[in-house]
């Protein structure tokens, strides 16, 4: 009987269309809008972490949606006008409330589900070689928390039995989750509110540092929260008195308490580095993380053929190991540098799509004239620092023309540097090797230290 009941459920009720709507809308929000997501290394097909995380941040929007949807299912009896009779039906009313309750989860999980499985499929078919089960407690909480979400709206539903009350709770939760949302600018993801609040909401910050997950402590903490709302949901769904009403409010009550006592309090200890996606994978000289390992067929014979041309061009002081960097940092800050190693960003466009002989040229110009600014889907870098890079390149190389490391666009400003820093390649070519050896080192130097002086330097001018 209660197979059959749940079946009119899901084909009469509007439990179904809750799963729909998740799936539908997080799809259009994800393929209609040309988001970051879909760019870099922290784009949601690259690598498993990242794929769940954006669908975590999609709960920014779709949590308060399964809330309003689960409030209006549980304004059925009242709009039927049910509600004294269903009083007298000599049945539980857990057992009554646990179909509608049971329908909605079924529909929802699902439609989650396969948004998660459409991901999947895209990251499975993608070029990453990671793969772990790490990143399923971040997918799981979040189907708990549609659930969770859900139930409670139905819950208050029953209890405030009001056509104003689902568009009521949508507006208050889309409210709670813009006032709690996380934002990935700094080094890790941060918010306004205070750090254990902020995780009150399943809503995650958009993943930008592709080696970042979610810590134990969160999914812990989320989860003991979620079920403590769950819990509430139903018992409001399932009870009729005023009294009984105040009582369902202790599980929510006390799973926020211990969501509290569990959850970080510092941004540190909430997004962690994976360490073995951020472990190094070497081949000769040349190391790249694990996430990126599919990477190193490529970059190792282009890194050696590297580091063989700067041994000729600068002797004993040349670099003996290409490394990717993984240094985490906030957007606009300064990357890592080094004076011994050749630091690699694959978020950097102009490896990014580098091959063959352009990639051997963008490692001599990264040891010879690193970029403190950082260049990346978010970040636009500068150009002064890529005309250094592709002078002090072409000089490793022996180029006769100067060759630049990126196709020069018509604005008035690109054209006027490519005509400073033809120049200076002059300047440069015109003096004796040693004195070139000399000028390249200097440049590098200022490169280092963040100054924006080797123009100057290059061409033997005093600097600024």
């Amino acid at each position: 009987m209660n197979r059959r009941v749940l079946r009119i459920e899901l084909k009469r009720s509007l439990a179904p269309w809750a799963g729909a709507v998740v799936l539908g809308g997080a799809l259009a929000l994800v393929h209609l809008i040309d988001g970051s997501w879909w760019r870099g290394t922290g784009r949601w097909t690259s690598q498993w972490t990242s794929m769940a995380l954006l669908t975590r941040m999609l709960l920014a929007y779709l949590w308060p949606l399964a809330v309003g949807l689960g409030a209006v299912q549980g304004l059925r009896d009242s709009r039927s006008r049910m509600t004294e009779l269903l009083t007298i039906v000599p049945r539980p009313a857990w057992r009554r409330a646990a179909l509608p309750a049971g329908a909605t989860a079924i529909a929802l999980v699902p439609g989650f589900g396969l948004l998660v499985l459409w991901g999947a499929v895209r990251v499975a078919l993608g070029p990453t070689t990671h793969t772990h089960l790490g990143w399923l407690p971040i997918s799981l909480v979040a189907a708990l928390a549609l659930v969770a979400g859900a139930l409670f709206g139905m819950g208050v539903a029953r209890a405030l039995p009001s056509v104003l009350t689902p568009p009521a709770l949508v507006v208050l939760l889309l409210l709670a989750t813009v006032l709690l949302q996380q934002h990935a600018d700094g080094e890790r993801p941060t918010g306004l509110a205070p750090n254990r609040l902020s995780l009150l909401s399943p809503a995650v910050a958009e993943p930008r540092e592709m080696l970042l997950t979610l810590s134990g402590s969160v999914h812990l903490g989320q989860t003991l929260w979620l079920l403590g709302l769950l819990a509430t949901g139903f018992a409001l769904l399932a009870t009729a008195t005023a009294r009984a009403r105040l009582l369902a409010l202790a599980p929510v009550l006390a799973g926020a308490a211990l969501a509290l006592l569990v959850l970080p309090a510092h941004p540190r200890d909430t997004y962690v580095v994976d360490r073995t996606a951020a472990a190094l994978v070497c081949d000769g000289p040349v190391c790249v993380t694990e996430a990126h390992r599919s990477r190193l067929p490529d970059l190792a014979p282009r890194g050696e053929e590297a580091l063989r041309l700067l041994h000729d061009a600068l002797g004993d002081r040349a670099p003996d190991s290409v490394r990717e960097g993984t240094a985490l940092r906030a957007l606009i800050e300064h990357r890592e540098l080094s004076d011994d190693v050749v630091l690699v960003d694959f978020d950097d466009p102009l490896i990014a799509r580098a091959k063959g002989e352009e990639l051997t040229r963008f490692l001599l110009a990264q040891r010879l004239a690193p970029n403190g600014n950082a260049r990346s889907d978010r970040e636009s870098g500068d150009l002064h620092g890529v005309l250094t890079q592709s002078i002090a390149a072409s000089w490793a190389l022996g180029d006769r023309a100067l060759e630049p490391l990126e196709k020069p666009t018509h604005e008035e400003y690109v054209r006027k540097g490519w005509e400073e820093a033809e120049a200076t390649w002059q300047k440069l070519m015109s003096a004796p090797a040693a004195e070139q050896r000399s000028r390249i080192a200097g440049a590098r130097a200022a490169s280092l230290s963040c100054r924006y002086d080797q123009f100057e330097v290059l061409g033997g001018e005093t600097s600024r």
